[in-house]
């Protein structure tokens, strides 16, 4: 047998002590008069009968109001989500002055609030619109890979993701906080923050020959404010730093084709630091321009500042064409050395200077198209050119014969129903000079991706890939022996959380 709530019981026992009130006092009423004429006493004149009892009725009014007020206040707090009754500077609110308050409400006239509207203050006001224009994400990025190598150390090399086989491994866990510009509400200001932990972070800002001090942004994937300058249809500009746009594929796993990352993204740049904008010519045609620190790099390892000129075409709503040359110079002009001032220095800021300093040029031509062919069908294709010579020009003493890199992937994606699909991406990549791996070869890999969607926002991925050269490149399980291809399987799991709809 269910038992009664203790808030309902209390409630049904004051209605319950409210009529028994109410009808003891009637009867007494009545036994007292109907005892009087028994008894043959002297009734009380009229005039005198009346006002006594006129007293009695306004005493019982009295206390039947404050027992409504009681019950009011009880059935207030017996609904769900309700908030107890607010306590004065001496202790809580008392039952008889809230029957008083009702009582005086009630008989007043004019508009009433309705039972349950809360009336917000400016501040809070203002509080709510800019939570309803801010979108909070959550990510989570974990799998488990397979190497068929066996190799020492379970290292799949050349990977950028998912670079340990034969364990369970965080590839990345984000938060992503964006409130961007609303010319509606006449905003022109906006930002973005991109918290990161895990693998992903090493990958992507490990490496000291680009970033003197890692550790310091190694969390902040991207962090940049957003102005839209008033001239023809709006000039977009970002200060700060962002996730770089060259190549097709982008840092989180659920917006990609593939569970594993091309080589390509392993090659081209992460994020970048600097100043962009993006100018809309035509609602199908814009163009694009960056100066930044360099290639990731949140801090600069020389004077130069690098560039980038692009657009990107839409000539039909179901195609996106995106064309970038990009400028830099890669190479430090100074190196880290241990404090040797006498003044305080922070940590990682002694450098020494390297004279002369390497002058050579970086120049990366960088072209993607990707086409939604049908609701269930997509395809995509990238071509890319890198050139890169450590001197601008020859001298005696050094060489300035470049070392370039070039070659594409293709990508195709059909999805069976909305919980099943199935992706595969081919891919070759020319190191000539041994710019990406160290070593002069010609890499190639085949992906298969087959997604289950358990919920939304919840993704399991099955990947099969096959890394291949025509050099050994890859670990085996005998210490110090290469082998010329790696194959691995993987599942990825993918969960997400966040009103931010699409594409991160």
């Amino acid at each position: 047998m269910k038992r009664m709530p203790r808030r309902a019981a209390l409630l049904q026992s004051y209605r319950g002590m409210w009529m028994v009130v109410v009808w003891v006092t009637i009867a007494a009423q009545v036994g007292a008069q109907a005892q009087n004429t028994e008894q043959g006493k002297e009734m009380p004149t009229a005039t005198g009968q009346n006002a006594g009892l006129e007293k009695r009725v306004q005493t019982l009014e009295a206390e039947v109001q404050e027992l409504k007020a009681t019950i009011r206040e009880l059935e207030a707090q017996s609904r769900p989500g309700a908030q107890p009754a607010p306590a004065t500077r001496n202790g809580p609110t008392n039952s008889v002055a809230v029957a008083r308050a009702a009582s005086t409400s009630a008989s007043t006239p004019g508009p009433q609030a309705n039972a349950g509207t809360a009336v917000l203050t400016p501040a809070e006001s203002k509080t709510l619109d800019f939570l309803r224009d801010t979108t909070v994400n959550l990510g989570l990025d974990s799998y488990y890979g397979y190497n068929f190598n066996h190799p020492v150390g379970r290292v799949n090399l050349l990977r950028a993701y998912d670079v340990l086989g034969n364990e369970f491994s965080l590839n990345q866990a984000s938060v992503i906080f964006e409130r961007p510009p609303d010319l509606s509400e006449g905003r022109r200001w906006g930002g973005r923050l991109d918290l990161q932990f895990g693998q992903a972070t090493d990958t992507l800002q490990g490496n000291p020959s680009n970033e003197p001090r890692p550790d310091i942004y190694r969390n902040i994937f991207q962090a940049y404010g957003t102005y839209v300058i008033p001239l023809g249809k709006g000039v977009n500009l970002d200060f700060g730093k962002w996730g770089s746009s060259l190549g097709i594929e982008g840092n989180y796993t659920k917006d990609q084709m593939n569970y594993s990352r091309a080589f390509w993204f392993d090659f081209l740049p992460f994020y970048h630091m600097g100043l962009r904008a993006n100018i809309p010519v035509t609602d199908q045609f814009s163009v694009n321009y960056w100066v930044v620190n360099g290639t990731n790099q949140t801090e600069a390892t020389n004077g130069f500042k690098d560039q980038l000129f692009g657009f990107t075409a839409k000539p039909r709503k179901s195609i996106s064409w995106t064309m970038n040359y990009y400028l830099g110079q890669e190479h430090p002009d100074r190196s880290v050395v241990p404090p040797y001032l006498p003044v305080p220095v922070q940590p990682g800021l002694s450098f020494q200077a390297i004279r002369p300093a390497p002058d050579g040029r970086t120049h990366i031509f960088d072209s993607y198209v990707a086409w939604q062919a049908t609701s269930k069908l997509s395809a995509a294709v990238e071509g890319d050119y890198v050139i890169q010579r450590l001197w601008a020009n020859a001298a005696p003493g050094r060489s300035s014969a470049p070392a370039h890199v070039d070659g594409g992937a293709a990508y195709l994606r059909y999805q069976f129903t909305p919980k099943l699909a199935l992706a595969t991406r081919a891919e070759y990549l020319s190191d000539r000079g041994g710019l990406f791996s160290g070593v002069t070869q010609a890499l190639k890999e085949n992906t298969i991706t087959f997604d289950y969607q358990l919920a939304n926002g919840f993704l399991m991925r099955y990947e099969w890939r096959r890394d291949y050269s025509n050099q050994p490149s890859f670990l085996s399980d005998v210490q110090g022996a290469l082998r010329k291809e790696q194959s691995t399987a993987t599942v990825g799991l993918i969960w997400w959380w966040g009103q931010k709809e699409g594409a991160w």
